[in-house]
């Protein structure tokens, strides 16, 4: 059984950072892409950022040079470190686990955590 939780959330001020993580467990392929996507109040999902299991990685425009994807093969675990947040990044954030394509559409990913909450005030 697959499961996949995501932690380190909170609450910042515009300018701060904050560092997420997933660990993912049950995932059986060798190949596989991992990614992050969030969910503002009354707005659709959208792809933030995605890996693959040879470090291929990419970026939604809106978080280019200031989020960076990267993953601890050994802790099974996936990181989305977040400089220079703004209050527009607030929203639920996700972790999921699929297809080794590098994509950020949330429909090729079979598997998801129960999202961590960041919130950014002005």
């Amino acid at each position: 059984q697959v499961q996949v939780m995501e932690s380190g959330g909170g609450s910042v001020q515009a300018g701060g950072s904050l560092n997420l993580s997933c660990e993912v467990s049950g995932y059986q392929y060798t190949s596989y892409g991992r990614a992050w996507f969030r969910q503002a109040p009354g707005k659709e999902r959208e792809g933030v950022a995605f890996i693959d299991n040879d470090g291929n990685v990419i970026y939604a425009d809106s978080v280019k040079g200031r989020f960076t994807i990267s993953k601890d093969n050994a802790k099974n675990t996936l990181y989305l470190q977040m400089n220079s947040l703004k209050p527009e990044d607030t929203a639920m954030y996700y972790c999921a686990t699929g297809d080794w394509r590098p994509t950020l559409d949330a429909t090729r990913y079979d598997f998801w955590g129960q999202g961590t909450q960041v919130t950014v005030s002005s």
